[in-house]
């Protein structure tokens, strides 16, 4: 390891507060997700409970992802997220860009100085995804026609999606070249036989040729709850190899991934993982990759 002090942003992590927003999956007891069981996080995720994670790692700056509140309670996310500190120093809030007031709601959220991007997910679970019906995204003129504002108010797009998606993910990004994009969780590599693996791996090559497109290494504990420090690094390399490092960046998915392991258990992983690269190549991913990509200069 380098000797000298890491710096890192966390890229892709959660925060909650049970009595300033109204989160339906939160309030849900009993239901399992599509990453597991939810019951030892539904409670209260503060500023103070992500930064004690770790005494061996503290971010320098953080990117804070939508959690899923009610959809009438996501700006309230927002004006919530916009008054903590030190963290989040970036915030991706929810628009639903298939509502005829897309506009009106992504100007809303513009208005916090801390936003720097969207997320409405597309694809988490093909049995959650039917229930949402965000798999209809895809095709709905508002979305695209969102998409396109984003880009004009310089804003990017958090991409959650799952494998079987690409094809149609593909044709869709080709149709909207210059919104930027931050593919999370690595693309959901939920197959992780062989050939699931190979077929992931594929879809993200087609991806990549795309130039406005991003790779996040987060939220892999999703996949395979008892992962193993050779497990995530093999998915890792296939990453990078794919986007390579100045197109990839790292985030804990907490506290999701809590759920599995410790923080410091994650970036152990992801420090190994990557040590064959040069300072400068971890460098771009573990900072100036997610620094870039949400304006964090």
């Amino acid at each position: 390891m380098n000797s000298h002090p890491f710096r890192f942003i966390d890229a892709h992590h959660h925060l909650w507060d049970l009595e300033a927003c109204d989160y339906p999956w939160l309030m849900a007891k009993g239901e399992q997700r599509f990453f597991g069981d939810p019951s030892p996080i539904q409670k209260n995720y503060l500023v103070s409970d992500f930064l004690n994670e770790s005494t061996q790692y503290c971010p320098e700056k953080s990117v804070h992802i939508q959690v899923g509140t009610s959809k009438h309670d996501s700006l309230k996310e927002t004006q919530w997220l916009q008054q903590q500190s030190p963290v989040p120093n970036a915030i991706v809030a929810f628009c639903d860009l298939s509502a005829e007031n897309y506009q009106q709601q992504i100007d809303a959220q513009k208005a916090y100085s801390k936003v720097k991007g969207v997320r409405q997910i597309i694809g988490r679970h093909a049995n959650e995804d039917s229930k949402y019906g965000s798999h209809t995204l895809l095709v709905n003129a508002n979305w695209r026609k969102a998409m396109v504002y984003l880009t004009e108010q310089g804003l990017s797009f958090d991409l959650q999606m799952i494998p079987p998606q690409i094809d149609a993910v593909y044709k869709a990004l080709q149709t909207i070249p210059n919104v930027k994009i931050a593919l999370c969780h690595g693309g959901s590599p939920w197959d992780q036989s062989s050939s699931g693996l190979d077929s992931w791996q594929a879809g993200l090559k087609k991806l990549s040729t795309l130039p406005n497109v991003c790779c996040k290494v987060s939220g892999l504990g999703m996949f395979n709850n008892h992962w193993r420090d050779q497990d995530l690094a093999s998915l890792i390399e296939r990453i990078i190899d794919t986007f390579g490092p100045e197109k990839t960046m790292f985030g804990s998915n907490f506290p999701v991934d809590k759920l599995y392991r410790s923080y410091d258990n994650y970036w152990d992983c992801y420090r190994s993982a990557v040590k064959q690269y040069s300072c400068l190549e971890q460098h771009q991913m573990f900072y100036q990759t997610a620094s870039n990509f949400y304006q964090m200069d």
